[in-house]
């Protein structure tokens, strides 16, 4: 299985409209490529950041499904998460397969 995962720093007065936006908007779009099979957000408990820090992680079959999503689709997503929360969120990308 590929992980996506978006790390996302968040400033404290964004936490809350971020989640709800997440939630409600963004992560179903992604999901309605059909690219993913499943999606988890976590939050980071020990972060080092000031701010507040969550971790969305998309699950894809194969890798062929993350790059179809990648280049279709991933820089459409990240120019409205940034229009939506300009300066608000640092964010940073990792890629990762699971180890059976």
């Amino acid at each position: 299985m590929i992980v996506y995962n978006d790390t996302v720093i968040l400033d404290n007065n964004a936490e809350q409209e971020w989640l709800t936006w997440m939630k409600e908007e963004h992560i179903p779009a992604i999901m309605a490529t059909g690219h993913f099979s499943s999606y988890r957000i976590l939050s980071i408990i020990d972060s080092p950041n000031d701010g507040v820090t969550y971790c969305v992680q998309y699950n894809a079959d194969t890798i062929e499904q993350f790059q179809e999503y990648y280049s279709k689709h991933l820089f459409k997503f990240k120019a409205i998460h940034e229009q939506q929360f300009a300066d608000r969120f640092v964010l940073f990308n990792t890629l990762m397969k699971t180890v059976d």
